[in-house]
């Protein structure tokens, strides 16, 4: 249901656009986030996207550096991110669900994921 793309390998300071492609009224239906798991670490909260707005969340080590948005059919979701850094590299997920603001850091709470995209940002 969920397709993500985009990741690759970029020397610091560089950018990478992530896509996550959804089919029917995925992105209507349910609240987006984005997420990332390092080697040996737990899934983190990297951004978020409610459904009935374009408002957005981010956490504290990417905000200002990172974009969350998406296109006007709402069939795709991005997320920009510039001024890449080493410690920016995991393996990216997107998620869906009916997650209410409160906890739209909690993975647990969304209900469909994508398969994930590897970035890896060399120094």
């Amino acid at each position: 249901q969920l397709q993500a793309s985009g990741g690759g390998l970029v020397q610091a300071g560089g950018s990478l656009r992530l896509s996550c492609a959804a089919s029917g009224r995925t992105f209507s239906t349910y609240n987006m986030g984005w997420f990332r798991q390092a080697p040996g670490k737990e899934r983190e909260f990297v951004a978020a996207m409610r459904r009935t707005s374009n408002s957005e969340y981010y956490a504290d080590s990417v905000k200002g550096r990172f974009t969350v948005s998406r296109d006007n059919p709402r069939t795709t979701v991005y997320l920009q991110m510039n001024n890449l850094k080493p410690e920016d590299t995991a393996v990216y997920y997107c998620a869906v669900g009916n997650v209410i603001l409160s906890s739209m850091r909690d993975p647990g709470q969304y209900i469909y994921w994508g398969q994930g995209t590897q970035v890896t940002v060399s120094s």
